[in-house]
């Protein structure tokens, strides 16, 4: 799987990003099957803090490890939440480790494209999702398979540097 980093966004519409060109090759991809699955947010959450482990994340031996470790985990969290309320729920969590990104992405069968809320209340429960998306992630969007029943939501969160 390659990484294609769609120019920042803004307020546009996810899936009307002109690609960019500058990609970076992934790692490793790890999958997670979740179609007709109990549990998919937590299981989603466990299998991601798994390869977390796997790939040194965690334990985090610094504040900064530390605090990637936890915006990936809530990227996670939201991204298969939203899966589960707007899209009649996830098919797939896939998660690719590249040297500067960490790429997650979540497959569902829903036709509506995850979207800014301009009237979300603060305080009050919902609507809240992508924000936190927006604000954690270097960038995010849409993805559709020309021909195939619904979409794949990513997300690209920063790798910490290197030691």
């Amino acid at each position: 799987m390659g990484i294609t980093r769609p120019y920042p966004a803004g307020d546009q519409d996810p899936e009307q990003r002109a690609p960019a060109t500058v990609t970076e090759a992934v790692l490793q991809v790890r999958r997670l099957r979740l179609a007709n699955a109990a549990g998919v947010v937590s299981r989603a959450r466990e299998f991601t803090r798994a390869a977390l482990h796997d790939w040194e994340w965690l334990p985090a031996p610094t504040e900064e490890l530390r605090a990637a470790a936890e915006d990936a985990l809530l990227v996670v969290s939201e991204l298969v939440t939203n899966a589960c309320l707007h899209a009649g729920g996830p098919e797939e969590l896939r998660i690719g480790r590249g040297t500067k990104v960490l790429r997650v992405e979540v497959l569902d069968r829903g036709d509506g494209v995850p979207a800014l809320r301009t009237a979300r209340r603060p305080g009050r429960p919902g609507g809240h999702g992508m924000f936190i998306v927006q604000r954690l992630c270097l960038d995010w969007g849409v993805a559709r398979e020309p021909g195939a029943a619904g979409k794949t939501v990513w997300a690209e969160l920063a790798a910490p540097p290197a030691d």
